[in-house]
Protein backbone atom coordinates (compact mmCIF):
# COMPACT_ATOMS: atom_id res chain seq x y z
CA UNK A 1 0.00 0.00 0.00
CA UNK A 2 2.89 2.36 0.72
CA UNK A 3 4.32 1.60 -2.71
CA UNK A 4 0.95 2.28 -4.34
CA UNK A 5 0.68 5.61 -2.53
CA UNK A 6 4.20 6.55 -3.63
CA UNK A 7 3.41 5.67 -7.24
CA UNK A 8 0.22 7.76 -7.27
CA UNK A 9 2.10 10.72 -5.79
CA UNK A 10 4.96 10.25 -8.24
CA UNK A 11 2.84 11.05 -11.30
CA UNK A 12 1.87 14.69 -10.60
CA UNK A 13 5.15 15.33 -8.82
CA UNK A 14 7.27 13.92 -11.64
CA UNK A 15 5.37 15.88 -14.29
CA UNK A 16 5.60 19.12 -12.30
CA UNK A 17 9.30 18.81 -11.57
CA UNK A 18 10.17 17.86 -15.14
CA UNK A 19 8.39 20.99 -16.40
CA UNK A 20 10.25 22.96 -13.73
CA UNK A 21 13.55 21.52 -14.99
CA UNK A 22 12.76 22.51 -18.58
CA UNK A 23 12.33 18.90 -19.68
CA UNK A 24 9.47 17.10 -21.41
CA UNK A 25 7.00 15.92 -18.70
CA UNK A 26 7.69 12.23 -19.20
CA UNK A 27 11.29 12.68 -18.03
CA UNK A 28 10.00 13.38 -14.53
CA UNK A 29 8.24 10.02 -14.57
CA UNK A 30 11.40 8.30 -15.78
CA UNK A 31 13.31 9.88 -12.89
CA UNK A 32 10.69 8.49 -10.49
CA UNK A 33 11.03 4.91 -11.79
CA UNK A 34 14.63 3.68 -11.96
CA UNK A 35 16.52 5.82 -9.36
CA UNK A 36 14.17 5.21 -6.39
CA UNK A 37 14.29 1.45 -6.87
CA UNK A 38 18.09 1.33 -7.13
CA UNK A 39 18.55 3.73 -4.23
CA UNK A 40 16.29 1.54 -2.10
CA UNK A 41 18.16 -1.65 -3.01
CA UNK A 42 21.63 -0.23 -2.33
CA UNK A 43 20.82 2.28 0.42
CA UNK A 44 20.57 1.96 4.18
CA UNK A 45 17.53 4.12 4.90
CA UNK A 46 14.22 2.31 5.40
CA UNK A 47 11.95 5.22 4.50
CA UNK A 48 14.01 7.70 2.45
CA UNK A 49 12.70 7.99 -1.10
CA UNK A 50 14.97 9.21 -3.87
CA UNK A 51 13.66 10.79 -7.03
CA UNK A 52 13.01 14.13 -8.72
CA UNK A 53 12.99 17.15 -6.40
CA UNK A 54 12.02 20.77 -6.88
CA UNK A 55 15.39 22.22 -5.82
CA UNK A 56 17.39 20.05 -8.21
CA UNK A 57 14.92 20.76 -11.01
CA UNK A 58 15.16 24.53 -10.67
CA UNK A 59 18.96 24.28 -10.33
CA UNK A 60 19.16 22.41 -13.64
CA UNK A 61 16.90 24.91 -15.37
CA UNK A 62 18.79 27.92 -14.03
CA UNK A 63 22.21 26.46 -14.83
CA UNK A 64 21.69 24.90 -18.26
CA UNK A 65 19.14 26.96 -20.18
CA UNK A 66 21.84 29.42 -21.29
CA UNK A 67 23.68 26.51 -22.91
CA UNK A 68 20.78 25.06 -24.93
CA UNK A 69 17.03 25.72 -25.36
CA UNK A 70 14.94 24.03 -22.66
CA UNK A 71 13.45 20.74 -23.85
CA UNK A 72 15.69 20.49 -26.90
CA UNK A 73 17.73 17.32 -27.61
CA UNK A 74 20.93 19.20 -26.77
CA UNK A 75 19.44 20.35 -23.47
CA UNK A 76 18.30 16.83 -22.59
CA UNK A 77 21.80 15.51 -23.36
CA UNK A 78 23.33 18.11 -21.02
CA UNK A 79 20.90 17.12 -18.26
CA UNK A 80 21.77 13.45 -18.68
CA UNK A 81 25.47 14.30 -18.47
CA UNK A 82 24.81 16.18 -15.23
CA UNK A 83 22.96 13.10 -13.95
CA UNK A 84 25.94 10.86 -14.75
CA UNK A 85 28.53 13.20 -13.22
CA UNK A 86 26.37 13.74 -10.15
CA UNK A 87 26.20 9.99 -9.67
CA UNK A 88 29.96 9.66 -10.06
CA UNK A 89 30.62 12.47 -7.57
CA UNK A 90 28.18 10.97 -5.07
CA UNK A 91 29.65 7.49 -5.44
CA UNK A 92 33.18 8.81 -4.90
CA UNK A 93 32.05 10.77 -1.86
CA UNK A 94 30.37 7.69 -0.44
CA UNK A 95 33.30 5.35 -1.02
CA UNK A 96 35.77 7.91 0.34
CA UNK A 97 33.48 8.65 3.28
CA UNK A 98 33.41 12.34 2.43
CA UNK A 99 29.72 12.79 3.13
CA UNK A 100 30.60 14.61 6.35
CA UNK A 101 31.78 17.52 4.16
CA UNK A 102 28.11 18.33 3.64
CA UNK A 103 28.08 19.33 7.32
CA UNK A 104 29.97 22.46 6.27
CA UNK A 105 26.79 23.67 4.60
CA UNK A 106 25.22 25.52 7.48
CA UNK A 107 21.49 25.35 8.09
CA UNK A 108 21.34 29.08 7.43
CA UNK A 109 22.61 28.49 3.89
CA UNK A 110 19.87 25.91 3.38
CA UNK A 111 17.22 28.35 4.65
CA UNK A 112 18.40 31.09 2.28
CA UNK A 113 18.84 28.69 -0.63
CA UNK A 114 15.38 27.16 -0.12
CA UNK A 115 13.76 30.60 -0.01
CA UNK A 116 15.60 31.66 -3.15
CA UNK A 117 14.70 28.42 -4.92
CA UNK A 118 11.06 28.85 -3.88
CA UNK A 119 10.88 32.36 -5.33
CA UNK A 120 12.52 31.19 -8.55
CA UNK A 121 10.11 28.26 -8.77
CA UNK A 122 7.15 30.62 -8.43
CA UNK A 123 8.67 33.07 -10.93
CA UNK A 124 9.26 30.31 -13.49
CA UNK A 125 5.56 29.40 -13.38
CA UNK A 126 4.16 32.93 -13.76
CA UNK A 127 3.71 32.48 -17.51
CA UNK A 128 1.71 29.26 -17.06
CA UNK A 129 -0.31 30.61 -14.13
CA UNK A 130 -1.38 33.81 -15.88
CA UNK A 131 -1.29 32.57 -19.46
CA UNK A 132 1.13 35.21 -20.78
CA UNK A 133 4.13 34.60 -23.06
CA UNK A 134 7.46 34.89 -21.25
CA UNK A 135 10.72 33.49 -22.69
CA UNK A 136 11.85 30.35 -20.91
CA UNK A 137 15.35 31.76 -20.46
CA UNK A 138 14.10 34.98 -18.80
CA UNK A 139 15.80 35.85 -15.53
CA UNK A 140 13.97 36.57 -12.30
CA UNK A 141 14.03 40.32 -12.90
CA UNK A 142 13.05 39.94 -16.55
CA UNK A 143 10.13 37.71 -15.58
CA UNK A 144 8.79 40.33 -13.17
CA UNK A 145 9.22 43.03 -15.80
CA UNK A 146 7.37 40.96 -18.40
CA UNK A 147 4.53 40.37 -15.93
CA UNK A 148 4.23 44.10 -15.29
CA UNK A 149 4.30 44.91 -19.01
CA UNK A 150 1.75 42.24 -19.96
CA UNK A 151 -0.63 42.62 -17.03
CA UNK A 152 -3.40 43.57 -19.46
CA UNK A 153 -2.87 40.30 -21.37
CA UNK A 154 -3.51 38.00 -18.40
CA UNK A 155 -5.91 35.20 -19.34
CA UNK A 156 -8.66 35.16 -16.68
CA UNK A 157 -9.69 31.54 -17.39
CA UNK A 158 -6.13 30.25 -17.13
CA UNK A 159 -5.60 32.26 -13.96
CA UNK A 160 -8.90 31.01 -12.53
CA UNK A 161 -7.74 27.43 -13.09
CA UNK A 162 -4.47 28.10 -11.30
CA UNK A 163 -6.19 29.91 -8.42
CA UNK A 164 -8.76 27.12 -8.05
CA UNK A 165 -5.94 24.54 -7.93
CA UNK A 166 -4.13 26.52 -5.23
CA UNK A 167 -7.26 27.03 -3.11
CA UNK A 168 -8.26 23.38 -3.42
CA UNK A 169 -4.73 22.30 -2.50
CA UNK A 170 -4.76 24.51 0.60
CA UNK A 171 -8.17 23.15 1.62
CA UNK A 172 -7.09 19.57 0.96
CA UNK A 173 -4.04 20.03 3.17
CA UNK A 174 -6.24 21.25 6.00
CA UNK A 175 -9.25 18.97 5.76
CA UNK A 176 -7.82 15.82 4.08
CA UNK A 177 -4.23 15.65 5.38
CA UNK A 178 -3.92 11.91 4.76
CA UNK A 179 -4.34 12.41 1.00
CA UNK A 180 -1.31 14.04 -0.67
CA UNK A 181 -2.50 17.49 -1.72
CA UNK A 182 -0.71 17.23 -5.06
CA UNK A 183 -2.98 14.38 -6.11
CA UNK A 184 -6.27 15.96 -5.03
CA UNK A 185 -5.30 19.41 -6.37
CA UNK A 186 -4.24 17.93 -9.71
CA UNK A 187 -7.53 16.09 -10.14
CA UNK A 188 -9.60 19.10 -8.99
CA UNK A 189 -7.75 21.53 -11.24
CA UNK A 190 -8.13 19.23 -14.25
CA UNK A 191 -11.87 18.86 -13.64
CA UNK A 192 -12.25 22.62 -13.22
CA UNK A 193 -10.46 23.29 -16.50
CA UNK A 194 -12.49 20.59 -18.26
CA UNK A 195 -15.70 22.24 -17.05
CA UNK A 196 -14.58 25.65 -18.34
CA UNK A 197 -13.66 24.17 -21.71
CA UNK A 198 -16.96 22.29 -21.87
CA UNK A 199 -19.17 25.33 -21.22
CA UNK A 200 -17.09 28.06 -22.88
CA UNK A 201 -15.01 26.22 -25.45
CA UNK A 202 -11.23 25.81 -25.48
CA UNK A 203 -10.88 28.54 -28.09
CA UNK A 204 -12.37 30.96 -25.53
CA UNK A 205 -10.59 29.76 -22.41
CA UNK A 206 -7.21 29.21 -24.04
CA UNK A 207 -6.27 26.71 -21.32
CA UNK A 208 -3.19 24.77 -22.38
CA UNK A 209 -2.52 21.28 -21.08
CA UNK A 210 0.56 19.14 -20.58
CA UNK A 211 -0.44 16.88 -23.44
CA UNK A 212 -0.60 13.12 -23.67
CA UNK A 213 2.55 11.42 -22.43
CA UNK A 214 4.15 8.46 -24.20
CA UNK A 215 2.96 5.22 -22.59
CA UNK A 216 6.36 3.55 -22.53
CA UNK A 217 9.13 2.41 -20.24
CA UNK A 218 12.15 4.69 -19.75
CA UNK A 219 14.01 4.60 -23.07
CA UNK A 220 17.74 3.95 -23.16
CA UNK A 221 19.67 7.20 -23.34
CA UNK A 222 23.29 8.22 -23.81
CA UNK A 223 24.62 11.28 -22.00
CA UNK A 224 27.15 13.54 -23.68
CA UNK A 225 30.59 12.19 -22.85
CA UNK A 226 32.83 14.60 -24.74
CA UNK A 227 35.44 16.43 -22.69
CA UNK A 228 33.93 19.79 -23.63
CA UNK A 229 30.48 18.73 -22.42
CA UNK A 230 31.84 17.28 -19.19
CA UNK A 231 33.92 20.40 -18.54
CA UNK A 232 30.91 22.62 -19.21
CA UNK A 233 28.44 20.88 -16.91
CA UNK A 234 30.85 19.75 -14.17
CA UNK A 235 30.17 22.82 -11.96
CA UNK A 236 26.44 22.20 -12.22
CA UNK A 237 26.96 18.53 -11.36
CA UNK A 238 29.05 19.48 -8.33
CA UNK A 239 26.36 21.90 -7.13
CA UNK A 240 23.72 19.22 -7.68
CA UNK A 241 25.82 16.75 -5.69
CA UNK A 242 26.12 19.17 -2.79
CA UNK A 243 22.39 19.76 -2.89
CA UNK A 244 21.41 16.13 -3.30
CA UNK A 245 23.81 14.39 -0.93
CA UNK A 246 22.24 14.86 2.48
CA UNK A 247 24.24 12.26 4.41
CA UNK A 248 26.94 9.63 3.90
CA UNK A 249 24.37 6.89 4.47
CA UNK A 250 22.65 7.67 1.19
CA UNK A 251 25.42 9.16 -0.97
CA UNK A 252 26.63 5.82 -2.34
CA UNK A 253 23.12 4.62 -3.14
CA UNK A 254 22.28 7.96 -4.78
CA UNK A 255 25.45 7.69 -6.81
CA UNK A 256 24.51 4.26 -8.13
CA UNK A 257 20.95 5.33 -8.88
CA UNK A 258 22.03 8.48 -10.73
CA UNK A 259 24.69 6.69 -12.78
CA UNK A 260 22.08 4.15 -13.90
CA UNK A 261 19.44 6.86 -14.32
CA UNK A 262 21.64 8.74 -16.79
CA UNK A 263 21.26 5.82 -19.21
CA UNK A 264 17.49 5.58 -18.69
CA UNK A 265 16.45 9.17 -19.42
CA UNK A 266 16.34 10.36 -15.78
CA UNK A 267 17.47 13.71 -14.48
CA UNK A 268 19.40 13.79 -11.15
CA UNK A 269 17.56 12.32 -8.19
CA UNK A 270 17.91 13.31 -4.56
CA UNK A 271 16.28 12.52 -1.25
CA UNK A 272 12.68 13.73 -1.48
CA UNK A 273 11.36 14.77 1.93
CA UNK A 274 7.70 15.09 0.95
CA UNK A 275 7.68 11.69 -0.76
CA UNK A 276 9.65 10.18 2.15
CA UNK A 277 7.12 11.59 4.61
CA UNK A 278 4.23 10.23 2.55
CA UNK A 279 6.02 6.90 2.31
CA UNK A 280 6.35 6.67 6.09
CA UNK A 281 2.77 7.77 6.76
CA UNK A 282 1.51 5.20 4.27
CA UNK A 283 3.06 2.43 6.36
CA UNK A 284 6.43 1.78 4.70
CA UNK A 285 8.71 -0.26 6.95
CA UNK A 286 11.41 -1.44 4.54
CA UNK A 287 13.04 -0.11 1.34
CA UNK A 288 10.94 -2.62 -0.60
CA UNK A 289 8.12 -0.04 -0.57
CA UNK A 290 10.21 2.09 -2.97
CA UNK A 291 10.68 -0.87 -5.29
CA UNK A 292 6.93 -1.49 -5.33
CA UNK A 293 6.35 2.22 -5.98
CA UNK A 294 8.55 2.05 -9.07
CA UNK A 295 6.80 -1.06 -10.35
CA UNK A 296 3.34 0.42 -9.76
CA UNK A 297 4.44 3.65 -11.45
CA UNK A 298 5.53 1.73 -14.54
CA UNK A 299 2.09 0.08 -14.74
CA UNK A 300 0.29 3.36 -14.16
CA UNK A 301 2.26 5.23 -16.81
CA UNK A 302 1.38 2.58 -19.35
CA UNK A 303 -2.30 3.01 -18.47
CA UNK A 304 -2.87 6.65 -17.52
CA UNK A 305 -0.19 8.47 -19.55
CA UNK A 306 -2.76 9.61 -22.15
CA UNK A 307 -4.78 11.30 -19.37
CA UNK A 308 -2.05 13.94 -19.04
CA UNK A 309 -3.73 15.52 -22.06
CA UNK A 310 -6.31 16.86 -19.56
CA UNK A 311 -3.78 18.23 -17.04
CA UNK A 312 -3.71 22.05 -17.34
CA UNK A 313 -0.35 23.79 -17.20
CA UNK A 314 -2.01 26.33 -14.90
CA UNK A 315 -2.76 23.54 -12.41
CA UNK A 316 0.84 22.40 -12.55
CA UNK A 317 1.86 26.01 -11.88
CA UNK A 318 -0.55 26.20 -8.94
CA UNK A 319 0.89 23.02 -7.43
CA UNK A 320 4.41 24.39 -7.81
CA UNK A 321 3.27 27.63 -6.14
CA UNK A 322 2.14 25.57 -3.13
CA UNK A 323 5.43 23.67 -3.10
CA UNK A 324 7.35 26.95 -3.33
CA UNK A 325 5.41 28.43 -0.43
CA UNK A 326 6.26 25.39 1.68
CA UNK A 327 9.98 25.90 0.99
CA UNK A 328 10.04 29.38 2.57
CA UNK A 329 10.55 28.86 6.30
CA UNK A 330 9.42 32.27 7.51
CA UNK A 331 9.49 31.26 11.18
CA UNK A 332 13.13 30.22 11.07
CA UNK A 333 14.10 33.21 8.96
CA UNK A 334 12.69 35.51 11.64
CA UNK A 335 14.52 33.52 14.30
CA UNK A 336 17.84 33.88 12.44
CA UNK A 337 17.31 37.63 12.04
CA UNK A 338 16.64 38.01 15.77
CA UNK A 339 19.50 35.77 16.85
CA UNK A 340 22.60 36.51 14.78
CA UNK A 341 23.72 39.27 12.43
CA UNK A 342 26.40 37.09 10.84
CA UNK A 343 24.01 34.21 10.21
CA UNK A 344 21.47 36.68 8.83
CA UNK A 345 24.13 37.92 6.41
CA UNK A 346 24.78 34.36 5.24
CA UNK A 347 21.06 33.76 4.76
CA UNK A 348 20.41 36.94 2.78
CA UNK A 349 23.58 36.61 0.68
CA UNK A 350 22.51 33.09 -0.28
CA UNK A 351 18.98 34.27 -1.01
CA UNK A 352 20.17 37.23 -3.08
CA UNK A 353 22.68 35.13 -5.00
CA UNK A 354 19.95 32.60 -5.80
CA UNK A 355 17.67 35.30 -7.23
CA UNK A 356 20.20 37.35 -9.18
CA UNK A 357 23.22 35.10 -9.80
CA UNK A 358 21.69 31.63 -9.98
CA UNK A 359 21.22 28.72 -7.60
CA UNK A 360 24.58 27.21 -8.47
CA UNK A 361 26.34 30.41 -7.43
CA UNK A 362 24.10 30.67 -4.37
CA UNK A 363 25.31 27.35 -2.98
CA UNK A 364 28.97 28.29 -3.42
CA UNK A 365 28.44 31.83 -2.11
CA UNK A 366 26.57 30.65 0.98
CA UNK A 367 29.08 27.93 1.80
CA UNK A 368 32.06 30.24 1.22
CA UNK A 369 30.65 33.05 3.34
CA UNK A 370 29.64 30.73 6.19
CA UNK A 371 33.13 29.18 6.19
CA UNK A 372 34.73 32.64 6.18
CA UNK A 373 32.61 33.69 9.15
CA UNK A 374 33.41 30.44 10.94
CA UNK A 375 37.14 30.86 10.37
CA UNK A 376 36.96 34.47 11.50
CA UNK A 377 35.24 33.35 14.68
CA UNK A 378 37.66 30.46 15.20
CA UNK A 379 40.57 32.85 14.65
CA UNK A 380 39.38 34.89 17.65
CA UNK A 381 39.12 32.39 20.53
CA UNK A 382 37.52 33.73 23.67
CA UNK A 383 40.11 35.11 26.11
CA UNK A 384 38.77 36.28 29.48
CA UNK A 385 40.26 37.54 32.71
CA UNK A 386 39.71 35.00 35.49
CA UNK A 387 40.48 34.79 39.18
CA UNK A 388 40.93 31.79 41.49
CA UNK A 389 37.90 30.34 43.21
CA UNK A 390 38.48 27.82 46.00
CA UNK A 391 34.85 26.98 46.70
CA UNK A 392 34.26 23.30 47.42
CA UNK A 393 37.86 22.78 48.49
CA UNK A 394 39.25 22.61 44.93
CA UNK A 395 40.72 25.20 42.59
CA UNK A 396 38.59 26.74 39.87
CA UNK A 397 38.96 29.87 37.78
CA UNK A 398 35.96 32.16 37.46
CA UNK A 399 35.43 35.39 35.54
CA UNK A 400 32.84 36.69 38.02
CA UNK A 401 34.62 36.62 41.39
CA UNK A 402 34.90 40.45 41.64
CA UNK A 403 38.50 40.00 42.82
CA UNK A 404 41.24 42.42 41.70
CA UNK A 405 44.29 41.36 39.69
CA UNK A 406 47.38 39.99 41.34
CA UNK A 407 50.11 42.62 40.69
CA UNK A 408 52.58 39.96 39.54
CA UNK A 409 50.46 37.30 37.83
CA UNK A 410 47.78 37.59 35.17
CA UNK A 411 45.27 34.77 34.85
CA UNK A 412 43.45 34.21 31.56
CA UNK A 413 41.04 31.56 30.30
CA UNK A 414 41.38 30.64 26.59
CA UNK A 415 38.30 29.06 25.04
CA UNK A 416 39.06 27.82 21.54
CA UNK A 417 41.83 26.32 19.49
CA UNK A 418 45.23 27.96 19.11
CA UNK A 419 45.94 27.34 15.43
CA UNK A 420 47.66 29.30 12.68
CA UNK A 421 44.65 31.55 12.13
CA UNK A 422 44.33 32.41 15.83
CA UNK A 423 48.01 32.99 16.66
CA UNK A 424 47.93 36.74 16.05
CA UNK A 425 44.84 37.21 18.23
CA UNK A 426 46.30 35.12 21.08
CA UNK A 427 49.70 36.81 20.97
CA UNK A 428 48.05 40.23 21.01
CA UNK A 429 46.20 39.24 24.19
CA UNK A 430 49.49 38.09 25.78
CA UNK A 431 51.28 41.34 24.90
CA UNK A 432 48.36 43.42 26.14
CA UNK A 433 49.10 42.09 29.63
CA UNK A 434 52.56 43.71 29.49
CA UNK A 435 51.21 47.02 28.25
CA UNK A 436 48.58 47.25 30.97
CA UNK A 437 50.81 46.10 33.85
CA UNK A 438 54.54 45.43 33.18
CA UNK A 439 54.92 43.85 36.64
CA UNK A 440 52.66 40.93 35.66
CA UNK A 441 55.56 38.83 34.41
CA UNK A 442 53.82 35.56 35.21
CA UNK A 443 50.90 34.46 33.03
CA UNK A 444 48.68 31.56 34.05
CA UNK A 445 46.40 30.09 31.36
CA UNK A 446 43.30 28.17 32.40
CA UNK A 447 43.63 25.73 29.49
CA UNK A 448 40.64 23.40 29.83
CA UNK A 449 38.93 25.19 26.91
CA UNK A 450 41.85 24.72 24.49
CA UNK A 451 40.93 21.80 22.24
CA UNK A 452 43.63 21.94 19.57
CA UNK A 453 47.09 23.46 19.26
CA UNK A 454 48.77 23.17 15.86
CA UNK A 455 52.45 23.77 15.04
CA UNK A 456 51.97 27.51 14.58
CA UNK A 457 50.14 27.69 17.90
CA UNK A 458 52.80 25.61 19.66
CA UNK A 459 55.55 27.87 18.31
CA UNK A 460 53.63 30.92 19.55
CA UNK A 461 53.36 29.40 23.03
CA UNK A 462 57.07 28.59 23.15
CA UNK A 463 57.90 32.15 22.07
CA UNK A 464 55.72 33.52 24.84
CA UNK A 465 57.25 31.13 27.38
CA UNK A 466 60.78 32.16 26.39
CA UNK A 467 59.86 35.85 26.43
CA UNK A 468 58.36 35.68 29.91
CA UNK A 469 61.27 33.66 31.25
CA UNK A 470 63.60 36.37 29.94
CA UNK A 471 61.43 38.97 31.77
CA UNK A 472 61.90 37.02 34.98
CA UNK A 473 58.49 35.38 34.97
CA UNK A 474 56.92 32.41 33.26
CA UNK A 475 54.07 31.03 31.19
CA UNK A 476 51.99 28.49 33.13
CA UNK A 477 49.08 26.20 32.18
CA UNK A 478 46.41 24.74 34.43
CA UNK A 479 44.28 21.75 33.43
CA UNK A 480 45.71 21.26 29.92
CA UNK A 481 43.97 18.54 27.91
CA UNK A 482 45.94 15.36 27.26
CA UNK A 483 45.81 15.67 23.48
CA UNK A 484 47.26 19.20 23.61
CA UNK A 485 50.01 18.16 26.03
CA UNK A 486 50.92 15.14 23.89
CA UNK A 487 51.24 17.35 20.83
CA UNK A 488 53.53 19.78 22.66
CA UNK A 489 55.57 16.88 24.02
CA UNK A 490 56.01 15.10 20.67
CA UNK A 491 57.09 18.31 18.97
CA UNK A 492 59.65 19.15 21.65
CA UNK A 493 57.83 22.36 22.56
CA UNK A 494 57.28 21.25 26.14
CA UNK A 495 61.00 21.54 26.84
CA UNK A 496 60.90 25.27 26.17
CA UNK A 497 57.65 25.81 28.05
CA UNK A 498 58.87 23.67 30.93
CA UNK A 499 57.28 20.59 32.47
CA UNK A 500 57.21 22.39 35.81
CA UNK A 501 54.82 24.98 34.31
CA UNK A 502 52.13 22.46 33.36
CA UNK A 503 49.74 21.85 36.24
CA UNK A 504 47.12 19.12 36.30
CA UNK A 505 43.67 19.57 37.74
CA UNK A 506 44.67 17.76 40.92
CA UNK A 507 47.62 20.02 41.70
CA UNK A 508 47.57 23.42 43.40
CA UNK A 509 48.94 25.62 40.62
CA UNK A 510 48.59 28.80 42.71
CA UNK A 511 50.72 27.43 45.54
CA UNK A 512 53.50 26.39 43.16
CA UNK A 513 53.59 29.67 41.24
CA UNK A 514 53.32 31.80 44.39
CA UNK A 515 56.72 30.64 45.55
CA UNK A 516 58.24 32.09 42.35
CA UNK A 517 56.86 35.60 42.81
CA UNK A 518 58.90 38.62 43.94
CA UNK A 519 58.69 38.80 47.73
CA UNK A 520 59.41 42.54 47.86
CA UNK A 521 56.42 43.32 45.63
CA UNK A 522 54.29 40.97 47.73
CA UNK A 523 55.47 42.70 50.90
CA UNK A 524 53.90 45.99 49.75
CA UNK A 525 50.83 44.35 48.14
CA UNK A 526 47.44 44.83 49.75
CA UNK A 527 45.45 42.77 47.23
CA UNK A 528 46.33 39.31 48.59
CA UNK A 529 43.77 37.33 46.57
CA UNK A 530 45.49 33.96 47.13
CA UNK A 531 45.24 31.96 50.38
CA UNK A 532 49.05 31.73 50.35
CA UNK A 533 49.32 35.52 50.50
CA UNK A 534 48.04 35.78 54.08
CA UNK A 535 50.50 33.84 56.29
CA UNK A 536 53.81 34.40 54.49
CA UNK A 537 55.73 35.93 51.61
CA UNK A 538 56.87 33.84 48.62
CA UNK A 539 60.32 33.37 50.20
CA UNK A 540 58.70 31.82 53.29
CA UNK A 541 59.12 34.86 55.52
CA UNK A 542 56.09 35.31 57.82
CA UNK A 543 54.06 38.42 57.24
CA UNK A 544 54.23 41.06 59.92
CA UNK A 545 50.78 42.48 59.14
Amino acid sequence: MAGLTGAILGIPQGVAFAILAGLPPEYGLYAAMIPPALSALFGSSFQMVAGPTNAVAILLFASLTHLAPAGSPDYIRLVLTVTLLTGVFELVMGLARLGALVNFISHTVIIGFSAGAAILIAASQIKSFFGIPIPAEASFVETLRELAIQVDRINPWVTATGVFTVLFGVAARKYFPRIPFMISATVAGSLFAWALDFYLGREVTGIKTVGALPAQLPPFSLPGLSLDTIRTVAPTALATTILATLAISISRSLGISNIAGAFFSAFPSAGSFNRSGANYEAGARTPLANVYASLFLVAMVLIVAPLAAYLPLASVAGILFLIAYGLIDIKRMKSVIRTSRSESAVMFVTLGAALFLGLQTAIYAGVLLSLMLFLNQAARPGIRDVKPDFRGGSLHFDADTSLPDCPQMKMLRVNGSIFFGAVEHVEEAFHRVDRENPQQKHLLIAASGINIVDISGAEALTREAARRRKMGGGLHFYFMKDAVRQMLDKGGYLKTIGEENIFSQKTNAIASIYSRLDSEICRRCTVRIFPQCQPSLPNGEPRSN
